[in-house]
């Protein structure tokens, strides 16, 4: 993914440094800032390896990206999918009773982001599956063994 990000990034460089046309322009630039700010995620993400994506312990749950949850702050936990063209990706949201007071002490990420979560129908707390080690569903069945009360939303 860092290759493919780093190679879209020189290709738009070329874009703004061999076209003169506006259009070709716009496109490198919007190229670079958007391939240039998915570079800089995957490289701290494989500089935070050593950490582990996911932790489930009897206090809660600590998300690499999203912080620590304890397990009086979630409502239920459910798994969503968002489907762009042909494509999907799957995701363990985790409902919160209160959103905002989780969004106040969320990374910035997570917050310049929660608006356009919730314009898509998701709630501030979204975890992808695809940097996850085993299915989301293994992921719920072992959030139920430590908080065997958790809600399972379908």
């Amino acid at each position: 993914m860092l290759a493919g990000s780093l190679g879209f990034v020189a290709l738009s460089i070329v874009f703004l440094v061999a076209h003169s046309t506006v259009r070709m322009m716009v496109v490198g630039g919007l190229g670079v800032s958007f391939f240039g700010f998915c570079s800089v995620f995957i490289i701290q993400r494989l500089l935070h390896h050593g950490r582990s994506e996911l932790v489930l312990d009897d206090a809660g749950v600590d998300h690499a990206r999203l912080g620590r949850f304890g397990w009086d702050e979630i409502a239920a936990v459910r798994i969503r999918e968002q489907r762009v063209g042909k494509t999907s990706q799957l995701f363990i949201e985790l409902v919160l009773h209160d959103p905002d007071a989780y969004l106040a002490r969320a990374p910035k990420l997570v917050r310049s982001t929660a608006s356009m979560n919730a314009r898509l129908g998701f709630g501030p707390a979204n975890m992808t599956t695809n940097t996850l080690p085993v299915p989301p569903e293994e992921v719920l069945d072992a959030m139920r063994r430590h908080c065997p009360g958790l809600a399972i939303q379908h």
